[in-house]
C-alpha cells in the first residue's frame, strides 16, 4: 500500500472463532466484572447486524451466562430466520427484546432500565458497543511489546472504546489516528472521558454518509483488498479504515518511512447481512 511507508495489520478477528477482534478485549474484564458480582443474565443493547450482540451472545454460551439482546427495530421481530446476526445470537441462547426505534434512544435513561429490571430480573449491563472503562482496560491490550517501533496506530471507530484503550497504551511519540465509522463529531468527546492524552485524532472523511453506509467503490477495494493481502474487511468499520489510510497515504499525508500499524477489530460476521442488504439493491457482493 506504498513504496514508501511500511503498514502492517494485526489480524485480531484471528483471537476467537466468535468473540472475535475487539469484542474479546472489550468483554474480558466486563466478564470478570459480572462474575465478581455473582451475576448470572447479561443485558446489552444493539441494531440487526451488530457484532456486539453476536459477541455477548456467544460470551453467554462459553462462559454460562444468560443473555438478553434489546434490538432497535420492532419489524425485526419477525425476521430472526431472515437475519444471519440475530440468527447466530438466537442459537448462542439469547433472548431477545424488541423495542421501537423512538424507545430505543431512551436506553440509557434510568426509567428505561428500572422497566428492564422490572421485565428481566438482576442482570448485568454491558452499554450498547460495548463501552465503558473496563472495556478501556481490555483494549489497552490490543497493543504488545514491540509496537513502540511504529509510528502510526490506525484503529476503525464506532463508540470510541476501542481507540481509548490503544491511545492509553501508546507512547508519546506515536500518533493514534481513528476512522469513526459514523457521521457527527460526538466521538471527539466520548474518547476524552476515558483519557487525558493528547496524540490522538479522528479522520472523519471516510464514513461514506454514515454507519453502515456503503457504495460500489467500497466494496470494490474491500474485495480487491481481500485478492491482493487476503486479508477480509467488513464494510462497516474495517473496509472503510484501511480505504482511509490508502487514500491518506496518495495524499502524502504520512511522512515517508512511516511504519503504520493497523488494527483489524473484526466484524466479519457482518459480511453476510450486508450481502443480503446489497443484493436486494443489486449492488456488487462482498467476496
Amino acid at each position: 500500500m506504498g513504496a514508501v511507508n511500511q503498514v502492517f495489520v494485526r489480524k485480531t478477528y484471528l483471537n476467537h472463532a466468535f468473540i472475535s477482534g475487539n469484542k474479546l478485549y472489550k468483554l474480558k474484564y466486563n466478564i470478570q466484572e459480572a462474575k465478581n458480582q455473582n451475576k448470572t443474565t447479561l443485558l446489552t443493547f444493539g441494531g440487526a447486524f451488530s457484532n456486539h450482540i453476536a459477541a455477548v451472545a456467544a460470551v453467554g454460551k462459553e462462559y454460562g451466562f444468560h443473555t438478553i439482546g434489546v434490538i432497535r427495530g420492532e419489524e425485526l421481530q419477525d425476521k430472526i430466520g431472515e437475519n444471519p446476526t440475530l440468527s447466530f445470537a438466537k442459537e448462542q441462547g439469547m433472548q431477545f427484546h424488541f423495542v421501537s426505534r423512538e424507545a430505543f434512544r431512551s436506553k440509557t435513561t434510568d426509567y428505561f432500565i428500572e422497566d428492564l429490571k422490572k421485565e428481566f430480573g438482576d442482570f448485568y449491563l454491558i452499554p450498547e458497543g460495548g463501552t465503558n472503562a473496563l472495556a478501556v482496560k481490555g483494549c489497552k491490550e490490543i497493543l504488545e511489546e514491540g509496537d513502540q517501533v511504529y509510528d502510526y496506530i490506525c484503529c476503525p471507530v464506532g463508540t470510541g472504546g476501542t481507540i481509548s484503550g490503544i491511545i492509553k497504551a501508546s507512547l508519546s511519540h506515536q500518533k493514534i489516528l481513528g476512522f469513526p465509522a459514523l457521521k457527527g463529531d460526538f466521538l471527539q468527546e466520548e474518547i476524552s472521558k476515558f483519557t487525558t492524552k493528547t496524540n490522538w485524532e479522528l479522520v472523519t472523511d471516510y464514513h461514506f454518509g454514515g454507519y453502515a453506509k456503503v457504495n460500489a467503490e467500497l466494496i470494490a477495494f474491500i474485495n480487491q483488498f481481500k485478492k491482493q493481502n487476503n486479508i477480509p474487511l467488513d464494510p462497516v468499520y474495517t473496509g472503510k479504515m484501511l480505504f482511509g489510510i490508502r487514500d491518506l497515504m496518495t495524499k502524502g499525508f504520512f511522512p515517508k518511512h512511516s511504519k503504520i500499524l493497523v488494527i483489524h477489530t473484526g466484524g466479519l460476521q457482518g459480511i453476510q447481512g450486508m450481502n443480503t442488504v446489497l443484493k436486494k439493491k443489486n449492488l456488487p457482493l462482498i467476496q
